[in-house]
C-alpha cells in the first residue's frame, strides 16, 4: 500500500500501519483518573495514588530512565577506580547517627529488635578493618525524619565509598573524578570541576548563615556589629549586627523593602525585624532606619564594607547563631527576588572544620556530625580542649544550595573512641554495649580510613532539575510519609503483633 503521510517530528511518523485485526490485550477504563501527558496542575496526593499511571508521563518516565544510567555511570567510575562493591545487612544494631532510627521487632529474640541502618557506617568501618582497602556500594539507609521537598522520608540511597590508609584529600580527589564526570556526561549545563574550593564550617556561617552555601549566589553576609557599637538605634544594642549589601539595590522602591521585611519576619524565619537603609547615586543615605546613619557609621561602611553608590543595605541583628541563620535566609530570598543566581551551572565546594560537638536542646553535649569521626588534635585535644572548641576531620559537599555528600576521616583508635563518647555522655560500658563490634576490632590494628557518601536522590534531582526528590523516585512516599499506591504503613493484625510479642497500648 503506498505511504498516505508522513510526519518527521515523531520517532514512529514515517511508519505506516494497516490492521486487520484488533486485539485488546489490557482493557482501560473509560476515564481515567488525571490526563497522564498534560501540562494542567494534578494533586500530587492523586498522581501518587496512581503512580503506575503517573510514570507513564514523559517527563516523569525520562527522570528515572535518567536516574538508571546515572547509577549505572557511578558504579562504572567507582569500578574504575579500583573500588570493590559491597553489600552490608539491611538488619542491623541501632545506632545513634543524627536520626530516630525503624526498629523491626525479633519473633525469635522476643522483646529485642533490629534497627534498619542509617548508613552502613560501621559495616564499612569494619570492611577496612577486614582488608578491604577501597569498598562502596549504592546504599539504602533508613531514618525517621520529617519529608522535605529534598529529602524523600523513610529511605534514600547514597554511594557508599571508604577507604584504607586514606586522608581527607584522598577522599576529596575520589569525589572530585566522579562527581564533575558523571554530572558532565548528563546535562549541558556548566559544571565545575576540582578541585573544588574548601570552605570552613566557621567561614561559611559567618559568609552566607548556612553549612550549603548556593555559591551561585554572589551576596555575602558581613558583620557590623563595631560599626555600630555608638550607634542610638535601641534595636541595635547589645546584639551581633550582620549586613547584607545589594549592588544596585537602591533602584527598588519602598514595596521591595517593606517585602522583604514581611518575609523576614514570618515564623520560618524568625526575625524581630529587617532593617534597611539606600545610598543614593548622589551619597546620601535614605530610607529605613537613615537617621540612625551618623557620618562617622556612614564611613566605616563606605570604607571596609564596600557601600557604592546605589547600594542597598539590609541589617540583622539578634544573638550571634540566630543572626547568621536569619541573614542566611535572608541571603537566600534576596537571591531569588532580585534575579541574581547565576544560571546554568552547577557550582561545588567542601564545606570542612566542622565542630566536633555542639549543645542539645537540653543544653547536654551531642555530636554534630558523625560520631564516629576523628577529632582534630586527637586525644590530647579530647582531653585538654573545651568540648564545643574542638574540631573534627568532617566534611560535606555542596552543591547549588543542596548538600549533595558527607563524610569524615574516621576514628579508629580505640581509646580515642572512648574518650569521644564519654564526652557526649556514653560510658565505656555504653560504647561496648551499642557498638561492640567496632570497639572489638578496633583491638586488632585497625589501618586509618576515611570516606563518605553522596545522596543518589539529590544527585539525580540536580541533574534532572527539578526541586522535589519525588519526581526522580518510582515510588516515593508524601508529605506524611505515606504511600498513597501500597496503602502504608498500615494497621497489622494482632496475630502479627503476637508473633513478633508486641502490643499496642490502648488507644493506640
Amino acid at each position: 500500500m503506498e505511504r498516505t503521510s508522513k510526519n518527521t517530528k515523531i520517532s514512529t511518523g514515517e511508519i505506516e500501519v494497516v490492521a486487520n485485526q484488533v486485539e485488546v490485550l489490557g482493557k482501560c477504563k473509560n476515564i481515567l483518573p488525571f490526563e497522564i501527558n498534560t501540562d494542567q496542575e494534578v494533586r500530587e496526593d492523586l498522581r501518587l495514588e496512581y503512580r503506575f499511571l503517573d510514570l507513564r508521563n514523559e517527563t516523569l518516565h525520562n527522570n528515572i530512565l535518567l536516574r538508571s544510567k546515572i547509577l549505572k555511570t557511578l558504579r562504572n567510575r567507582m569500578d574504575e577506580l579500583d573500588f570493590t562493591e559491597i553489600q552490608t545487612p539491611i538488619l542491623a544494631n541501632s545506632s545513634p547517627e543524627g536520626a530516630r532510627d525503624y526498629l523491626v521487632p525479633s519473633r525469635i529474640n522476643p522483646g529485642e529488635f533490629y534497627a534498619l541502618p542509617q548508613a552502613p557506617q560501621q559495616f564499612k568501618q569494619l570492611l577496612m578493618v577486614s582488608g578491604f582497602n577501597q569498598y562502596y556500594q549504592i546504599a539504602p539507609c533508613f531514618r525517621d525524619e520529617d519529608p522535605r521537598a529534598d529529602r524523600a522520608p523513610g529511605e534514600f540511597y547514597q554511594l557508599d565509598f571508604e577507604m584504607s590508609f586514606a586522608t581527607q584529600e584522598d577522599v576529596f580527589k575520589v569525589i572530585e573524578e566522579v562527581v564533575p564526570h558523571t554530572f558532565k556526561k548528563f546535562t549541558d549545563w556548566k559544571v565545575e570541576e576540582g578541585p573544588f574550593i574548601r570552605i570552613p564550617y566557621k567561614e561559611a556561617m559567618e559568609k552566607y548563615g548556612i553549612d550549603k552555601p548556593d555559591l551561585r549566589n554572589p551576596l555575602v553576609i558581613q558583620d557590623v556589629t563595631k560599626v555600630f557599637e555608638s550607634s542610638d538605634f535601641n534595636a541595635f544594642k547589645g546584639k551581633t549586627i550582620k549586613a547584607i549589601v545589594v549592588p544596585n539595590g537602591a533602584v527598588q522602591g519602598r514595596k521591595f523593602f517593606d517585602k522583604m521585611g514581611e518575609f523576614a519576619t514570618t515564623d520560618e524565619v524568625g526575625a524581630k525585624g529587617l532593617a534597611w537603609i539606600k545610598r543614593e547615586e548622589n551619597g546620601e543615605i535614605t530610607g529605613g532606619i537613615a537617621k540612625f546613619i551618623t557620618e562617622e557609621i556612614k564611613e566605616k561602611l563606605q570604607g571596609k564594607y564596600n557601600v557604592e553608590k546605589n547600594s542597598a543595605i539590609f541589617f540583622i541583628a539578634d544573638e550571634l547563631e540566630k543572626a547568621q541563620k536569619i541573614a542566611g535566609l535572608v541571603r537566600i530570598e534576596l537571591g531569588k527576588r532580585l534575579d541574581l543566581i547565576e544560571k546554568d551551572i552547577y557550582k561545588f565546594c567542601f564545606i570542612v572544620d566542622f565542630p566536633m560537638y555542639e549543645l542539645s536542646d537540653e543544653g547536654t553535649i551531642d555530636f554534630s556530625h558523625n560520631p564516629f569521626s576523628m577529632p582534630q588534635g586527637g586525644l590530647e585535644a579530647l582531653k585538654t580542649k573545651n568540648p564545643l572548641d574542638i574540631l573534627a576531620y568532617q566534611y560535606d559537599l555542596v552543591c547549588n544550595g543542596y548538600e549533595m555528600a558527607s563524610g569524615a576521616v574516621r576514628n579508629h583508635n580505640p581509646e580515642i573512641m572512648v574518650k569521644a563518647f564519654e564526652i557526649a555522655g556514653y560510658s565505656e560500658e555504653d560504647v561496648k554495649n551499642r557498638f561492640g563490634a567496632l570497639y572489638n576490632a578496633f583491638q586488632y590494628g585497625t589501618p586509618p580510613h576515611a570516606g563518605a557518601a553522596a545522596g543518589v536522590d539529590r544527585i539525580a534531582m540536580l541533574i534532572a532539575n527539578t526541586q522535589n526528590i519525588r519526581e526522580i523516585i518510582a515510588f516515593p512516599k508524601n508529605k506524611k510519609a505515606r504511600d498513597l499506591l501500597m496503602r502504608a504503613p498500615s494497621v497489622v493484625t494482632k496475630q502479627q503483633l503476637d508473633d513478633v510479642h508486641i502490643q499496642l497500648k490502648k488507644g493506640d
